[in-house]
């Protein structure tokens, strides 16, 4: 029997010229060298070279975190992804150069200096126009696991989840404007590292105000200057970290463990019929939710002045198993927080909804893991560290790139990282040559064609 299937009438052949793919990524490309972070990094690494350079150590940090931000998951991806668009945007470093970089060259006594270099390129974004326009700044503290399928790498150790890995903690700036936030530090710890270790957040806590510019730093002199909240789960719940976000001048809001003083207080609660309506981001009321002070309740002493502890309960979702910490048939949830009644609008109900929206660091650490962060790909601990900073970079190119090219395309703006890539970073070119110029020619036939092409130029412009 004949088949009568029609035979493909595209004939493909690979001499094709004069086009190039990804062509978006040039944007982010050019951010690193508009906001100053490929010199700043050049200017710290210099050190660590005898003589000249073929490649500034800069331009191949830019380069790995464009690529990361390509999708990236390892320094050799990332070469040959760079060598494919060396006809368009230039050479790029090799495989072995990338490697150094990474293995050698940002070391321990380095790694300082990289964090600098960003904060500078997040001060000069912010000036070009990616500053937040709200008058609290909330840092959202959190920690994750990358798992280690080689059992190999330097400082890789068992989980509490009983995986095998690292536990990083990252600290993001909420930027609901974007799909994802401002990466501002990350602490590579040792998988057996401890959820709840002061130490750590203080640690991360500092650097994460060190990487904001600095008129947006916290002064605890000036009860007028800039206003942060840090915002953790119950795992930031410690007095050594309360303690340090007083010092630094910066409010703090706390997931709290449901314990018996907790369920105690939930019962008082219940009795006195004191509960309010919870309510959503819209500022409508949230339908079997209730939310309620109990800061008179419990011992608060060993926290610092102020502190107010508020609980919430709510009918669980259908199928949900009730926990022995949950009183009268609702699922109860605590923290603790040293906001001032009247500050934020909305009451307690306001203050709940303010921290439940801490919530969202889920989605900046799981945009992460699709930007690098799922594979440490070097066996050193300290390398790993440095690939680390690429990922954070990269993470606040894209962000940039949002909030500068993209203000008024909230379908671009608001998109997830594999979106993003898809409409904007993997758009594909056409390159033509005249007057001592290259043109980047968008494919005129994508969706996206026009915006890409306008944030391009408005990104360009707003750090002339």
């Amino acid at each position: 029997m004949k088949s009568i299937a029609a035979g493909s009438r595209v004939k493909v052949s690979a001499d094709g010229r004069g086009v190039v793919s990804h062509a978006g990524v040039g944007m982010l490309r050019e951010m690193a060298d508009l906001t100053g972070l490929s010199a700043q990094v050049t200017a710290v690494l210099a050190d660590t070279y005898r003589g000249q350079w073929a490649h500034a150590p800069g331009a191949v940090f830019a380069d790995l975190a464009a690529a990361v931000a390509d999708g990236a998951d390892c320094v050799d991806v990332a070469a040959r992804g760079c060598g494919g668009r060396e006809h368009v945007f230039g050479p790029s470093a090799s495989t072995t150069t990338m490697w150094r970089l990474v293995d050698e060259r940002i070391d321990a006594a380095h790694l300082p200096g990289i964090r600098a270099a960003r904060a500078r390129a997040r001060e000069q974004a912010w000036a070009a126009g990616a500053a937040p326009k709200t008058e609290w700044l909330r840092i959202d503290i959190d920690a994750t696991i990358t798992l280690d399928h080689s059992d190999n790498k330097e400082n890789a150790a068992a989980t509490w989840k009983k995986t095998y890995g690292f536990h990083p903690l990252l600290a993001f700036l909420d930027r609901p404007d974007i799909a994802g936030g401002e990466a501002l530090a990350g602490l590579l710890r040792p998988g057996n590292a401890g959820s709840n270790t002061a130490a750590d957040h203080v640690t991360v806590l500092g650097w994460a105000l060190d990487s904001l510019p600095p008129a947006y730093r916290p002064d605890p002199t000036d009860p007028a200057g800039q206003k942060i909240l840090v915002r953790s789960d119950s795992a930031g719940a410690t007095h050594g970290f309360a303690d340090a976000c007083r010092t630094a001048g910066v409010g703090f809001s706390f997931g709290f463990a449901v314990d018996d003083r907790v369920r105690a207080a939930t019962e008082t609660l219940n009795a006195k019929a004191t509960w309010v309506p919870a309510i959503d981001s819209d500022g409508e009321v949230r339908d079997g939710a209730w939310v309620a002070e109990a800061t008179d309740l419990v011992d608060l002493d060993a926290w610092p002045e102020g502190t107010r502890l508020v609980l919430r309960k709510e009918r669980p979702h259908p199928g949900a198993q009730l926990r022995f910490t949950d009183s009268d048939g609702h699922r109860i949830t605590a923290f603790i927080t040293d906001t001032p009644k009247g500050v934020v609008p909305g009451g307690l109900a306001g203050l709940e909804l303010r921290h439940r929206q801490h919530a969202r660091v889920e989605d900046r650490i799981r945009q992460a893991k699709a930007t690098g962060l799922r594979n440490l790909p070097c066996q050193r601990f300290d390398a790993n560290a440095a690939w680390l900073e690429v990922i954070l970079a990269a993470t606040d190119l894209v962000a940039w790139a949002k909030l500068i090219g993209f203000g008024d395309h909230p379908e671009l703006a608001r998109c997830e990282i594999d979106t993003f890539r898809y409409r904007v970073l993997h758009v594909a070119a056409r390159i033509t040559r005249g007057a001592r110029a290259v043109r980047v020619r968008i494919d005129s036939s994508w969706q996206w064609a026009q915006a890409i092409a306008a944030a391009w130029y408005r990104i360009r412009t707003a750090f002339t």
